[in-house]
């Protein structure tokens, strides 16, 4: 966005589409107290409600509600803000927001000159980029918002919210003052290289970085966590026909979604559902059940079984599926070797090996880390939850977790990178001194770039972009 846009004036219905109680149009923007005016008629006392009509340009009531006047800079934005909540139906809001944009477009009568400063409709999370560019909110802060909005889970909203309220950006800002310490050193013994000392033990360098390695590991873990909670897990239920994808899928959502029956080849196409477990996200994939090459029945069945296979592809977790009851049948035991051996040519850590129909059969030996199960019983079905947790790498203990992305995770492995960069230089003495100068700073900007000290217009347009209108 060109920076002259950024100064004007913005308008949005800032409440989700569709009917209900109430509804919210938002205004952010220098010198909009004129607007105040001609939408409400009257003058608003800072951060108070005040019931009473929005009226047209004929000085007719549109809607009657409640107006909030939140003079800069003590609003969301930083700017002056004005929220008018009326009853929430589509075309009440749109007439509200059409009204804003006219009274903004009016001219005076005699001069032609514009009255109000000029509106224009917002941009997806342009309010909170001009919280952010306002130094209401850091990027962490900001990025936490639309997280908080689209958490899918309890424990990543609680996560989220202490994102919010700054506990990660707090973190990275400590990593970054110790940094910037120890840089500092470093920098006066590069300006003043007459004196005879030896600054990497005069400073304690190697105990400093220790310490602020070990402070990164931590921050790290907890940011590793946040960002499953805030992603997810990939799972792909995987399989021949027949072997019970679609009955386990039922039994981990807990609720009929597919298809069951005994004939096999039933699912086509993938079914999804996103399920949680102690917190976490997990969005199982059922597919079509796989067969050896070149034996689909039809086109759509080979379509469905391509697609199967994009999809495993794409997973972060595979669960195998065999079927108990059909052990040691010559043509299934050939399929699933051919199917075996495609699996795991890619990630073998992936895949996690499940045997279904525990109920049917006999109870048989199976391989260190394989599961047995009954999707009709249940029987099982915790044994592979907590399979699939820990193959996410999820820990029990969320307290203190905070909402992440895979930016700000690659952020603190660059950081990490570097900081081993600079303890190699150190090993090398006061003759590297430049070198692990340079390494820290590299180190201080990749974390800069978690909170938005250090970024790129680029990475603004990419983050707000994703924001919902009106937020």
């Amino acid at each position: 966005m060109p920076n002259s846009q950024r100064q004007d004036p913005i308008a949005a219905i800032a409440t989700a589409p569709g009917r209900g109680a109430v509804g919210i149009v938002r205004l952010s923007g220098r010198g909009l107290a004129p607007l105040v005016m001609a939408l409400c008629g009257r003058e608003l006392p800072p951060r108070q409600a005040c019931y009473g009509p929005f009226k047209d340009a004929d000085g007719q009531a549109i809607d009657q509600g409640l107006a909030l006047w939140f003079a800069a800079p003590h609003s969301y934005t930083g700017e002056d803000v004005l929220e008018l909540q009326a009853h929430g139906g589509p075309v009440v809001l749109q007439l509200l927001l059409a009204r804003c944009l006219q009274a903004a477009a009016e001219r005076d009568a005699t001069t032609g000159a514009a009255r109000l400063p000029r509106l224009r409709l917002a941009e997806p999370g342009e309010f909170t980029q001009r919280a952010f560019l306002n130094d209401k909110l850091d990027l962490a802060q900001a990025e936490a918002v639309a997280d908080l909005i689209e958490a899918s889970t309890e424990a990543a909203a609680r996560s989220a919210g202490r994102s919010l309220s700054g506990a990660f950006s707090h973190e990275v800002e400590a990593l970054r003052q110790r940094i910037v310490r120890l840089r500092l050193l470093v920098e006066a013994t590069l300006d003043f290289p007459e004196e005879e000392i030896d600054f990497l033990q005069q400073a304690d360098a190697h105990g400093q970085l220790d310490a602020i390695e070990a402070t990164l590991a931590a921050v790290m873990a907890r940011a590793r966590q946040g960002a499953l909670l805030r992603e997810g897990l990939q799972v792909v239920l995987a399989g021949q026909p027949n072997v019970g994808k679609s009955s386990l899928l039922n039994a981990l959502a807990g609720a009929e979604l597919a298809i069951v029956t005994a004939i096999a080849g039933t699912t086509r196409d993938k079914v999804s559902e996103t399920i949680q477990i102690e917190g976490v996200p997990l969005h199982v994939i059922d597919t079509a059940g796989l067969r050896g090459e070149g034996e689909a029945n039809d086109e759509v069945e080979r379509i469905g079984i391509a697609r199967s296979w994009a999809a495993i592809a794409q997973a972060d977790a595979v669960i195998f599926l065999h079927d108990l009851t059909r052990r040691g049948q010559p043509d299934y035991e050939a399929a699933e070797a051919l199917i075996a051996e495609r699996l795991h040519t890619d990630d073998p850590t992936r895949i996690l090996h499940v045997h279904n129909k525990a109920d049917s059969t006999t109870p048989c030996a199976l391989a260190e880390g394989e599961i047995a199960l009954s999707a009709r019983t249940g029987a099982g079905l915790d044994a592979l939850r907590q399979a699939l947790l820990q193959r996410a790498g999820w820990q029990a203990a969320t307290e203190g977790v905070f909402i992440a992305r895979k930016r700000h995770v690659l952020a603190l492995q660059r950081t990490a990178a570097h900081l081993q960069a600079a303890r190699e230089h150190a090993a090398v003495g006061d003759a590297a001194l430049d070198l692990f100068a340079e390494e820290l700073r590299l180190a201080h900007d990749a974390l800069s770039e978690i909170t938005g000290a250090f970024t790129s217009d680029d990475l603004l347009g990419e983050i707000f972009g994703n924001f919902c209108i009106g937020k």
